[in-house]
């Protein structure tokens, strides 16, 4: 996350949060916001990146089979909550992490009735979040 850009695009009107973004896919991801998915995980919490062995998982991450995201692949999720590594899980969205300099946003889901703060989930995907420029678009939560 670069500069603590962690808000929901506050002031905004409709018609600009309606505008494809940078990779022009947050209104793709955005239509999950809230509902619930099934999440194969190919990067279970305590995985390393495929490519980059020193970046290591602490969260599970995957993706929602048949979707199509801005990189050519299914669209990928950070599965916070869940502590230990899964292969795959069923959770609701609660977030897109826009990125403002990359071909695709992440969704990020949790078990149904678990909540984070916009910081809270800023803080769990920083491990890889860090290297883009992102935003993290979550849903409103009445508290």
């Amino acid at each position: 996350m670069t500069g603590g850009n962690i808000s929901a695009c506050p002031g905004e009107s409709e018609a600009e949060s309606r505008e494809p973004k940078a990779g022009g896919w947050v209104l793709l991801a955005a239509t999950y916001l809230g509902k619930n998915v099934q999440i194969i995980i190919d990067r279970p919490a305590g995985s390393h990146h495929p490519e980059h062995k020193d970046m290591i998982y602490p969260v599970n991450y995957g993706f929602i089979p048949g979707t199509l995201s801005g990189d050519g692949e299914e669209l990928d999720v950070y599965l916070l909550g869940v502590n230990v590594p899964v292969t795959e899980y069923r959770a609701r969205v609660i977030a897109v992490i826009h990125r403002y300099n990359d071909a695709e946003d992440k969704l990020v889901a949790a078990p149904e009735g678990m909540s984070f703060t916009k910081e809270e989930i800023a803080q769990a995907v920083y491990f890889q979040e860090r290297y883009f420029d992102s935003e993290v678009v979550a849903m409103e939560v009445d508290i």
